[in-house]
């Protein structure tokens, strides 16, 4: 995820990032360029249309489509923020709920080999799922001294989440914890597997197909059609003009598009393997 100060306007206006929406949508950006320049200069200069013809009245057309396809990059924005931010709050939920295990467990457990097995675990299940979500092979030796044992064509974290259950229950049965201190580590222990659910429904349900390639059709046509309606009133700065109504429509749309799966690996999705180690180092402090 990218780091920047929010209040630096200058840096905002004149540096171009390699993840800006320009760099992506240059080549589209001068192909619509030289189209609308073509058509300015066949409606000005070729045909001659004049301020009486019927097609200088397609302005019309686009005052009334622009509020529509305004009212649907608003929503198609939101919704992909919403997705993102909820990725966000679901993983703060795993820092804090590792937290509160690994506070429970150390003052639960009294042997070295019990605090050290959820030691280890523990960020497991966070990195686990990091690798899980991004679609990566994760290895069956995460951590030098720790074999989990993982079977690579089963779901991951719930052999995590299993591995460690297992082990309450043994500790449970060994007398080393009471049922009341059982039942209040389920809820953390609960709680993995919840959140898992959560980004992985986030994940796996995009934006449904047709939603999405009608906004980028609309935004299609609706440039392509610009130039016949404003090449009389503008002349041939139609060009950068539509060039420019292009750009922020489009750019709009890539942003939808890069931020509705925040467990990717583009700028600004969120850095779950930095959430990952920051949850490693807080267990081993605390037990």
């Amino acid at each position: 995820m990218i780091s920047y100060n929010t209040k630096d306007w200058f840096t905002f206006i004149f540096h171009v990032h390699k993840s800006d929406t320009v760099r992506k949508l240059f080549p589209i950006m001068i192909a619509i360029g030289i189209y609308s320049s073509i058509i300015g200069y066949l409606e000005i200069a070729y045909f001659k249309v004049g301020k009486n013809d019927y097609i200088h009245n397609i302005p019309i057309m686009h005052g009334m489509l622009g509020f529509v396809i305004s009212l649907l990059l608003v929503f198609r924005t939101n919704t992909a923020y919403d997705r993102w931010w909820e990725g966000r709050k679901l993983w703060g939920g795993l820092v804090n709920n590792s937290r509160n295990l690994a506070i429970k467990l150390s003052a639960m457990l009294k042997d070295e080999n019990d605090r050290k097995f959820f030691r280890k675990f523990i960020p497991t299940y966070a990195s686990i799922l990091h690798k899980h979500l991004h679609d990566t092979e994760t290895s069956k030796q995460l951590f030098d001294d720790v074999d989990l044992e993982i079977d690579h064509h089963k779901h991951k974290p719930n052999q995590v989440k299993r591995m460690m259950f297992h082990k309450i229950n043994d500790l449970y049965d060994s007398k080393k914890i009471t049922g009341d201190q059982l039942i209040i580590l389920n809820e953390e222990l609960q709680s993995f597997t919840d959140i898992c659910g959560a980004c992985e429904r986030i994940k796996n349900t995009p934006i449904p197909y047709s939603y999405s390639a009608f906004i980028k059709k609309f935004i299609f046509f609706y440039t392509m059609t610009l130039p016949f309606g404003y090449s009389i009133s503008l002349g041939y700065f139609v060009a950068p003009v539509v060039v420019f109504i292009f750009y922020v429509l489009a750019s709009l749309e890539l942003i939808a598009e890069e931020i509705e799966d925040p467990f990717g690996d583009d700028e600004n999705d969120l850095p779950t393997k930095k959430i990952a180690e920051n949850i490693k180092k807080h267990v081993e402090e605390l037990i």
